[in-house]
């Protein structure tokens, strides 16, 4: 009988762990969201200039921005509502603020990821194309798949994209470690812990692992996915866990191919995402081997491309939802996200043909702006879960609150030195 009992409960394990894997998703396209800019750019910029000082830093920024990044599925599953209608219930005023951030930040932050997904798309094309029509190539391919198959394609596509990312960026990580770059004897590696560093660290720290209202387009995304999976608390949290953690740990991984490719190399870093990714693949051709050409190119393309359709398809589900709670209206339309959809990809794209030259200042203004705001909207999904009757497997633990307070006293912290810093010396 025991050897029954035993046997019975294999298979039993095996469905629990297949309906784990069948329910990642809304985890997993965060982490797609994520590691564009952030990682690609940021991380290898990091680990470029100060080799490996700053990997305890990234790794205290993902930990002290875990709690409010949970709270979206913790908020969800636990209410079967949307962070976005979590803010709504706070107050019209916090509504409008989140709507107005999100339209912006859809906007810029799309017409920048079309530009570097389309000149790292050159790369693949045996023939010279124009940036405008490579663009196009970009955002009709995104929105095919989005019109096409909406959720179920975005989710089956962001777990492609996270499996070829994950795997070529290590493999490409243990190349490098093979052939480092070799500083010459009279190198000095700068320090971070000096005020001329204080823009790049508040950058790398605001778009690490993303901009803190992602939580809410996550959010979104497991109110979706709930409508065609049973989703259980336990399988929610593993997902973005798993999608968390991953970005994290991917963060780590572009640090060290910084690190060891162009840490102490004496090249001067260009100061575009575009400019600087086309570098790394050129440096890595020259130190690695030629052939390591479009396997570089190959992670960089799947960064930026796996982040254009993820901003494009959140911000719009985040926009159609803040409009309808707006408007009071009983549910969200289908054909109204779609719409967002194309308003925000005309927009980027007219901001692309018109105002190019315009689209840096914007960037970086949206960057300081998700750095600023990230605090307040931590602190929103901090009241948010703890005011709100969860159940015990969703609540916050003593140690979670903790964490919560401690990442809030962090974050602010930082923000009050970069005003000083920004506009008091």
């Amino acid at each position: 009988m025991e050897h029954t009992s035993e046997a019975g409960t294999a298979p039993a394990r095996q469905n629990s762990l297949a309906q784990l894997v069948r329910s990642m998703g809304p985890g997993i396209m965060m982490a797609a969201a994520a590691v564009g800019g952030s990682h690609l750019v940021a991380s290898t910029q990091a680990g470029a200039i100060y080799g490996y000082q700053l990997a305890l830093l990234i790794l205290l920024v993902n930990l002290f921005k875990y709690p409010f990044f949970r709270a979206g599925i913790q908020y969800t599953m636990g209410t079967g509502e949307s962070l976005v209608e979590g803010y709504a219930k706070m107050g019209k005023p916090y509504l409008w603020l989140f709507f107005l951030l999100c339209a912006f930040s859809a906007i810029i932050n799309t017409a920048a990821l079309l530009l570097f997904s389309a000149s790292l798309l050159g790369y693949f094309i045996p023939f010279e194309l124009s940036t405008i029509a490579l663009c196009f190539i970009v955002l009709i391919t995104c929105l095919a798949i989005l019109f096409a198959g909406h959720y179920k394609a975005l989710d089956g596509l962001s777990k492609a994209i996270m499996a070829v990312l994950t795997v070529a960026t290590v493999v490409a990580v243990i190349m490098a470690a093979s052939n480092p770059v070799v500083p010459s004897s009279d190198f000095v590696s700068p320090s971070p812990w000096t005020l001329a560093a204080i823009g790049f660290i508040v950058v790398t720290m605001g778009w690490m692992p993303a901009p803190i209202e992602i939580s809410s387009l996550t959010s979104m995304w497991l109110k979706s996915q709930r409508r065609y999976h049973n989703v259980t608390a336990k399988s929610a949290l593993f997902d973005f866990n798993v999608g968390y953690i991953g970005t994290a740990l991917l963060a780590i991984v572009f640090l060290a191919l910084g690190a060891l490719v162009l840490h102490g190399s004496g090249i001067s870093l260009s100061k575009s995402g575009a400019g600087f990714s086309h570098q790394l693949i050129n440096l890595y051709a020259s130190t690695i081997g030629e052939w390591s050409r479009y396997l570089i190119a190959v992670i960089a393309f799947f960064c930026i491309f796996g982040s254009t359709i993820t901003v494009i398809d959140g911000y719009a589900r985040v926009i159609s939802e803040s409009q309808r709670l707006l408007r009071k209206q009983p549910e969200m339309n289908p054909r109204t996200t779609q719409n967002w959809m194309l308003v925000i990809s005309a927009l980027a794209i007219a901001i692309i043909l018109f105002w190019a030259g315009a689209l840096l200042p914007m960037l970086d203004f949206a960057m300081v702006m998700a750095f600023t705001t990230t605090p307040f909207f931590a602190l929103l999904n901090y009241i948010l879960v703890t005011r709100t009757q969860l159940p015990v497997e969703l609540a916050l633990s003593k140690s979670q609150k903790w964490l919560s307070i401690s990442g809030l006293i962090y974050l602010f912290g930082f923000l009050a030195l970069f005003v000083w810093w920004k506009w008091l010396i």
